[in-house]
């Protein structure tokens, strides 16, 4: 298969002088489509930073940063409202927190990447979705009426609806309990396998990487070691 993600020496700083932190140094490294890949580390090893730099969330540094390539589509070449479009279009966040609308649906919270795009919902797929998250008889219900582990079933729902080239799940069981925390790690197994999606998974726990394919350990902004899980 493949490299669906390619990304190239890239480099993010913060600060000056004294107070330079380097978040990730000179890291390379590609993703094929399909892969379940899970990158783990201690908190502030600049994991997180990476994945917000591969989701066009954050950016490398101006000079010498380097490049992350998505679909052939380098997107440092992009300015910020093409940029934006491509996340919009390629690319599927789950943040710790849901981040869902409050006055939208369960089922209004999973179409919204597609309504925003004036796209037809593909009502099939939408009802096979809500089904495989355990969402049926949710569905009209509102945010605030729904668990954490619900919650954070919608947002794997929104992300994966539109079909993006990739999934980037920040910690997405740090604010659940260990049982919720187990469900949306099988859930982004079963998405990874049913709908072949390509997941990158931030996380600081060994547990939930050894559910991957493929766990890169990171420390100090770069790869310590890269390997297949067990």
């Amino acid at each position: 298969m493949s490299n669906i993600l390619e990304v190239k020496n890239l480099t993010k700083t913060y600060g000056k002088g004294d107070s330079l932190v380097t978040a990730v140094d000179n890291v390379s490294l590609s993703v094929k489509e399909g892969e379940f890949v899970a990158i783990i580390g201690a908190s502030g090893s600049g994991k997180s930073t990476l994945l917000h730099m591969i989701g066009g969330v954050d950016r490398p540094d101006a000079k010498k940063g380097g490049e992350i390539v998505i679909e052939g589509q380098n997107i440092e070449k992009l300015n910020d409202n093409k940029l934006a479009l491509f996340r919009r279009q390629k690319i599927g966040i789950i943040y710790q927190f849901y981040n869902l609308i409050p006055v939208l649906t369960v089922r209004e919270n999973i179409t919204l990447p597609v309504d925003l795009e004036k796209k037809e919902v593909d009502e099939e797929y939408l009802e096979q979705l809500i089904d495989s998250l355990g969402l049926k008889d949710r569905e009209n219900h509102l945010p605030n009426q729904l668990s954490g582990g619900q919650q954070q079933r919608v947002a794997i729902g929104r992300a994966l609806f539109n079909r993006p080239a990739l999934i980037l799940a920040d910690e997405p069981t740090g604010n659940l309990d260990s049982k919720s925390g187990a469900e949306i790690v099988k859930l982004l197994k079963l998405a990874n396998e049913k709908y072949h999606q390509t997941i990158i998974l931030v996380t600081h726990d060994l547990e939930i990487a050894k559910q991957a394919d493929r766990i890169i350990t990171f420390g100090d902004g770069k790869i310590i070691s890269d390997k297949k899980a067990k």
